[in-house]
């Protein structure tokens, strides 16, 4: 049971990638015949399938904030519908492959940034140089710490990955 093939998903990720909103992921599933309510997708983000929202104010005096999530929550989504489908349930899915990916993307997406940022100001630094080539052998090795995180995760996780969907 997939509402969203591939190419939507990565089409949704594509324009929505500064974040989407709860109630347009909530409308995304709904236009397509899934049940998805924003309780539910609240009770995700608290079990921890799906990441928090970061606070994004809104243009105009005293208009607030909205939340945005990274749109790779809709990809998630998917997956946890999936599977239910295939009746999985919440525990399942928390003790799962999916968890530990959407942790691990949760933290390249923060070395990502951390990295950008470094690189900003490195550029700026009389040893420019010498901190450029610190910055490229750290990502190496994060990246190498990471996939190591992803392999042991898979190997103990207690739904595989390839039933998972994310395989």
């Amino acid at each position: 049971m997939d509402f969203l093939n591939l190419a939507e998903i990565e089409q949704i990720e594509t324009e929505r990638a500064a974040g989407i909103t709860s109630g347009e992921v909530v409308r995304i599933f709904e236009a397509r015949g899934a049940r998805l309510s924003a309780s539910t997708f609240r009770k995700y983000v608290q079990l921890g399938l799906l990441p928090r929202s970061r606070r994004v104010g809104r243009k105009g005096k005293h208009s607030g904030s909205t939340g945005l999530y990274p749109a790779s929550v809709v990809r998630r989504i998917a997956v946890i519908k999936r599977m239910m489908a295939a009746g999985y349930t919440v525990e399942d899915i928390q003790g799962s492959f999916v968890t530990l990916r959407n942790q691990l993307e949760d933290v390249e997406k923060g070395l990502r940034d951390l990295l950008r940022d470094l690189s900003l100001k490195a550029r700026t630094h009389p040893r420019r140089r010498r901190f450029e080539e610190e910055l490229e052998r750290a990502e190496r090795e994060a990246r190498t710490a990471l996939r190591r995180l992803e392999k042991v995760g898979g190997a103990v996780a207690t739904v595989p990955a390839e039933l998972a969907g994310v395989g």
